[in-house]
């Protein structure tokens, strides 16, 4: 067992990497179930069309997280030999990138909104109430379009620092947004102390405040403390990415950001897919997506330990410290999430109880809830799997891992199972999770064969 347990000072190394993503991640994803209850309680039209479009958004953020990510493989590693010259192209790399991706998608969202909203409102639901889910999501997405730049200028900020191992500022930059998203939420949506009373377009203005207050925590504080992250020097001043860098990212990076991106769109189909059995299965699957993303904290933040950690060793040339810290992070974000696993199985019913919504929509997000919380040592198992090959700079193989795996797979069985059989959408969404055991093993076969442990820096 000494080869999956570290000592003392591996651990503290991982939980201070980890610990504040956890922190930062735990006040989102909670201020997150707040917002659901408080559009919630408008009711369960307005609760889906809010929840059409954040899976529209969600698209974007990982867009966003594929580009940061294929420039932070190098960032990562540049920072393991200390080239900070190297390490601030890659800084402008992300910048360029995230520019053209909030382009692209304000246009894209902008000009298909009716189509794509049309997309999940389908089932026996009355006419009045799939034409107020569908208003609500119009007016939701226009304010939403305005947080996007916002969000990628200080994702592109967040991800350098946590190359360096800094995880602290992100946190409180986040945790300040989501506490005012909070508040403004109380009052916007329902008109508290002489506010005007908006509905859901209250919950969009709340979120475009707390994402321009995160962006300026974390763009100011870096460049308040600019010799202390080389990175952001004269990052403006002769804007210039080095095209044999920009080349390498591009090839090393290109599956990873195509992954990112077809992984979140075919995410988006299969929650499509399921939206054919009726408004309440979606509003059901909001409910249980939001309550576990506050247990998924462990395994997501751990992920990104792994990315920081492996990332640094490969860049150093430590290759057997890098295999051997890879088993132990694996070991630790299974055992970590089997207990998280545990107790979320536990507590399923509680949360979806605190909702005013349909008993239908209770009892089928409780069991949503309870099939994830069976599914939660799969899920970390492949998460950390998934960064560790990244680190090492095996995008193609992420690509076949994570977005392949998604549209052969997955979709299509969401697809035939929701649209031409007549079993139960719980049946379903369980043989869709428990497919994550073909990826888990592998994920084993690919970290076993040692070809992620490359140095992707060596040859710029």
């Amino acid at each position: 067992m000494k080869k999956f347990i570290g000592d003392r000072a591996f651990y503290l190394h991982v939980l201070t990497i980890a610990v504040p993503i956890m922190i930062q991640n735990a006040i989102t994803n909670f201020v997150g179930l707040l917002d659901n209850l408080m559009v919630g309680q408008i009711g369960t039209a307005q609760m889906s069309g809010v929840a059409i479009v954040n899976q529209l958004i969600f698209v974007f953020n990982l867009s966003i997280f594929g580009i940061v990510s294929a420039a932070s493989i190098f960032g990562t590693q540049f920072y393991g030999k200390r080239d900070f010259v190297g390490m601030r192209d890659a800084f402008r790399f992300k910048l360029v990138g995230n520019a053209l991706m909030c382009i692209v998608a304000i246009l894209a969202l902008w000009y298909a909104q009716d189509y794509l909203i049309s997309l999940y409102l389908h089932g026996d639901t009355e006419i009045q109430q799939l034409q107020l889910a569908h208003d609500s999501a119009r007016d939701f997405l226009w304010i939403m379009l305005f947080t996007l730049p916002f969000f990628a200028l200080s994702q592109s900020y967040a991800s350098s620092l946590r190359e360096m191992g800094k995880t602290i500022v992100p946190m409180f930059a986040s945790s300040t947004a989501v506490i005012i998203n909070t508040a403004l939420n109380f009052l916007l949506i329902f008109g508290l102390f002489g506010f005007p009373k908006l509905g859901v377009v209250g919950a969009g203005i709340a979120t475009l405040v707390a994402r321009i207050l995160e962006c300026a925590i974390t763009v100011i504080w870096v460049h308040a403390h600019a010799t202390e992250h080389p990175f952001c020097l004269h990052v403006y001043r002769q804007f210039h990415i080095p095209w044999s860098l920009s080349k390498r990212i591009l090839v090393k990076g290109s599956p990873l950001m195509a992954n990112e991106i077809l992984w979140a769109i075919g995410q988006t189909m299969i929650l499509q897919a399921y939206s054919v059995r009726g408004l309440s299965v979606i509003a059901s699957l909001n409910i249980a997506s939001t309550v576990s993303n506050l247990f998924n904290i462990v395994y997501m933040a751990l992920g990104s330990a792994v990315a920081v950690i492996i990332g640094q060793l490969l860049g150093s040339n430590k290759m057997q410290e890098a295999r051997d810290a890879a088993r132990k992070l694996l070991f630790f974000a299974v055992m970590s999430c089997f207990t998280i696993g545990i107790i979320m199985l536990i507590v399923a019913p509680l949360f979806p109880a605190v909702y005013q919504t349909e008993p239908e929509v209770k009892e089928l997000a409780s069991k949503f809830i309870q099939i994830a919380a069976i599914c939660m040592p799969l899920y970390a198992f492949n998460h950390a799997s998934y960064f560790i090959l990244r680190s090492g700079g095996q995008t193609f193989i992420t690509f076949l891992f994570d977005s392949v795996f998604v549209w052969t797979i997955t979709f299509p069985l969401a697809y035939v199972l929701s649209m031409h059989t007549a079993l139960s959408i719980v049946f379903v969404y369980f043989i869709c999770q428990a497919v994550e055991w073909i990826k888990s093993y592998l994920g084993y076969r690919l970290i076993r064969s040692d070809a992620w442990m490359k140095n992707v820096t060596q040859t710029i």
